[in-house]
């Protein structure tokens, strides 16, 4: 089991229903750190995905990633997970389990398989650094 869920997630898993999941998850967006429009760049654009997602470490904070994506929910899902990345170290993100980490906080079951996949390649881009 992983760790104590952060704010983020534990909002999401303590929400009940469809409805308020996807609500859990919009308002999780409002805390993205938000990736710069020049660092929107084909480089730190993630393949996979629906919608648009760009990530990166910003430029002020090496060690933090921002994203960003045109999609609300994606926002919220990104949140949830740089929230977690984010407390980690680089080498501790190349190792850690993101995808328990989803399923303890129930995000995964609310995604679409297309969102799942577009998931896997943020997972990816993270633990390579």
């Amino acid at each position: 089991m992983p760790a104590t869920l952060l704010p983020l997630a534990q909002s999401v898993s303590d929400a009940s229903g469809w409805d308020n999941t996807t609500r859990a998850i919009m308002l999780a967006g409002k805390a993205l750190p938000v990736l710069p429009d020049s660092l929107r760049i084909d480089d730190n654009l993630i393949e996979g995905c629906d919608s648009d997602v760009w990530m990166a470490p910003l430029p002020t904070q090496p060690a933090t990633l921002a994203a960003w994506s045109p999609s609300k929910i994606l926002r919220g899902v990104l949140a949830v997970v740089l929230e977690k990345a984010n407390q980690l170290t680089p080498s501790e993100r190349a190792d850690y389990d993101f995808a328990a980490y989803l399923a303890a906080c129930d995000l995964s079951r609310h995604l679409s398989q297309s969102r799942g996949n577009g998931l896997r390649g943020v997972v990816d881009r993270i633990q390579q650094g």
